[in-house]
């Protein structure tokens, strides 16, 4: 990337980063056209998306230090609540549509997210002047809101909880991604843009036609199975020595007890998270 790109990418305004007021108003000007199309789920499910996002940010940035438990409880509840919804609303649609077609679907969305999460890695230790930690989060945004919006056109008839609980995880990532650049010293205004990420792509997928292909239908819903399957496991809050928890809260290193503590909680949280959903279904 070139170093105007990089400029461009970090550039501020009054403290505040451009680029995250520029995905702000990409994804209001793209509600609008939304709106007029009667797009009410996925519109609500972008707006959700970013409001989850931006008040974890707020909070991450706010705090005077970062607490593990809220932090555990929050990829905890969130991680539950994406297995759960992706093992009863996409699996089910995947496997019954078609099932070896399903199948590689889900296999592909695996192995795709697996690949996906290697890189973004990878790119974490490339050493460029270039803010990382929300590029990383956008670029999972953006194909998140993408899969969204192809699952919500193939299928209208699903449930808002779905989608709901697949953007669960935007609040607790915003929190620690929030924490990460004060530390660094760089804008969190940043994460406007990975909020406002999965309306950018969602939206404008939702007014796409799919084909009323069985088969591509069965794809679909297998891919979008199998990436949130593996962002779910991702998300599963990881209370070891050097882990997620560990390296956003800076736990010391007599952080043992404290660690197996939060492994009570880890447990807790994602039991609790899958059956909120499984509440919501029987309501619903």
């Amino acid at each position: 990337m070139g170093s105007n790109a990089v400029a461009r990418l970090n550039r501020t305004v009054r403290g505040v980063s451009s680029v995250g007021i520029a995905g702000t108003v990409l994804l209001v000007a793209l509600s609008g056209l939304a709106a007029m199309a009667g797009l009410r789920k996925v519109l609500v499910i972008s707006w959700v998306a970013f409001g989850a996002m931006a008040a974890g940010a707020a909070l991450g940035q706010a705090a005077s230090t970062s607490y593990p438990r809220r932090l555990v409880w929050g990829y905890g509840l969130a991680s539950g609540a994406m297995v759960t919804s992706s093992a009863v609303f996409l699996l089910p649609q995947a496997i019954g549509l078609a099932p070896r077609v399903g199948g590689f679907g889900v296999a592909a969305g695996l192995l795709v997210g697996y690949g996906a999460h290697v890189v973004g890695h990878r790119l974490g230790h490339v050493d460029v002047d270039l803010d990382l930690t929300a590029a990383q989060i956008t670029a999972h945004a953006l194909a998140a809101g993408l899969i969204i919006g192809l699952v919500y056109t193939s299928m209208p008839a699903l449930s808002l909880l779905l989608g709901l609980a697949i953007v669960s995880h935007k609040g607790p990532a915003g929190y620690a991604a929030a924490h990460r650049l004060r530390e660094a010293n760089k804008p969190v205004s940043a994460l406007l843009l990975p909020a406002a990420a999965v309306g950018i792509t969602a939206l404008p997928a939702a007014l796409l036609t799919v084909p009323e292909v069985v088969a591509v239908n069965a794809a679909i819903f297998g891919f979008a199975a199998g990436v949130f399957l593996h962002v779910a496991m991702d998300f599963l809050p990881s209370c070891e020595v050097g882990g997620e928890v560990d390296e956003v809260c800076s736990l010391s290193e007599q952080s043992h007890a404290l660690l197996d503590q939060l492994r009570v909680h880890a447990v807790a949280s994602t039991l609790l998270g899958g059956f909120a959903v499984f509440l919501g279904w029987l309501l619903v």
